[in-house]
């Protein structure tokens, strides 16, 4: 796990993006068998999450590229929800928005 500081949340956006391009370049995950089966997409390949930081009206929200290479945005620390972008946006954009005090 790896900690960077931003002055502002378009740069941490800007370097959210790199990593998760980083990720994807690597490829997908295999399937792997435990006490039950998972499959590449129920495989978190990483999650990557921005933090406003501070204990009170702190912001978290982040993306996890999945096993088989889909993005799937949250937001919020302990009770996290699932960001959906709106049309024509990405999900790079549904975080900068939750970020931003928004959906």
């Amino acid at each position: 796990m790896t900690r960077n500081s931003y002055d502002d949340l378009g740069a941490a956006v800007e370097a959210m993006e790199g990593h998760v391009d980083r990720v994807l370049a690597e490829g997908g995950l295999e399937g792997v068998k435990m006490l039950r089966d998972f499959e590449p997409g129920q495989r978190v390949a990483a999650r990557i999450e921005i933090s406003t930081g501070g204990w009170l009206r702190s912001r978290d929200a982040g993306i996890d590229v999945m096993g088989d290479g889909r993005l799937v945005g949250f937001a919020g620390g302990v009770r996290r929800r699932e960001l959906e972008p709106a049309p024509g946006e990405t999900m790079l954009d549904a975080v900068r928005h939750a970020l931003a005090g928004g959906s």
